[in-house]
């Protein structure tokens, strides 16, 4: 078997990433990079839903291992968490980051030396967290880190609420892309982050996901190499609509596909605004979301590894 080489390589090889570049930066003049379309200016310091202009924050980077199992292998996912979020979930568990903006404003080259710094600690990926927002900063900090060595997959960690244009900008750049699909209902969506196109956008965002880089491959280690891994946290009082999402997934996508169905919701951030979120999954919905997912032909499951908060 020959040995794995990341996509991004070849597109940077023949030129393709700098177009890509040029294109991405050219959407922050008036940005509609995200379904947002806020088109405000970030090249000249405007800022709209993510607060963020022309630089990207970070809250932090380092080895993680609470991630997916073909993520984390022995040596762990190399996470950067971006700063702000173009979705903004009132329950967000990371509603410091995303909402109160925990984080530092940093350069292209900064952003690429973490890459590098990851990727040396041994690191089987590099996961961008929330990265929706923050594509041209991405792709710019991505030519620098390939000239200084850069190997390993790249992964896009998303909520999925992305505008299949920016993904396609994508293509070729990323092997593994890392989606939530959070909810069904468009009720659910408007209430928790003012988006009622949430699920509409998530399923075509996904669709090209899957085009793009197709099933999970894994190496003969377990390690992912490249494909598409879907995330889906179950939420109290069946409000995620996980029977509807596995059905898309199996019938719409693959029944092949890998997916995490994530137990650790807690009342975070703002939920209690929201009284069927106020309260913790109990263990017979998150064991009622398994089987529904099973029902539906989904049966490559992420092996469940640690529990917050169940009752």
């Amino acid at each position: 078997m020959s040995e794995f080489r990341p996509v991004y390589l070849e597109t940077f090889e023949k030129g393709i990433l700098a177009q890509k570049i040029e294109v991405a930066y050219k959407r922050l003049k008036s940005c509609t990079l995200c379904p947002r379309k806020c088109k405000v200016d970030r090249l000249s310091g405007e800022t709209g839903v993510c607060k963020t202009a022309d630089k990207a924050y970070v809250s932090s980077y380092n080895p993680h291992f609470g991630e997916e199992a073909p993520l984390v292998g022995r040596k762990g996912s190399g996470t950067i968490f971006f700063t702000h979020c173009n979705l903004m979930c009132n329950f967000c568990q990371n509603y410091d980051i995303s909402h109160e903006g925990h984080g530092e404003e940093v350069s292209n080259d900064t952003l690429a030396q973490m890459m590098i710094a990851l990727q040396n600690t041994g690191c089987h990926n590099i996961n961008f967290v929330t990265p929706s927002h923050v594509v041209s900063q991405i792709l710019a900090a991505l030519e620098i880190a390939i000239r200084e060595g850069l190997r390993v997959p790249l992964v896009y960690n998303t909520g999925a609420y992305d505008r299949v244009s920016t993904l396609k900008l994508l293509e070729g750049v990323f092997d593994i892309y890392m989606p939530d699909f959070k909810f069904w209902a468009p009720e659910v969506s408007r209430r928790t982050c003012d988006a009622p196109d949430y699920s509409e956008v998530a399923r075509k965002a996904l669709i090209e996901m899957h085009r793009q880089v197709g099933d999970l491959v894994m190496d003969s280690s377990g390690i992912a190499q490249r494909g598409l891994l879907i995330r889906h946290l179950v939420l109290p009082n069946a409000l995620a609509g996980t029977r509807e999402v596995m059905r898309f997934i199996a019938k719409e996508l693959s029944p092949n596909s890998y997916v995490n169905i994530m137990s650790q919701y807690r009342p975070c951030g703002r939920a209690s605004e929201i009284k069927e979120l106020a309260v913790p999954i109990s263990s017979k919905e998150y064991e009622t979301a398994v089987e529904e997912a099973k029902k539906e032909g989904i049966t490559r499951l992420d092996r469940p590894r640690r529990v917050f908060v169940l009752w």
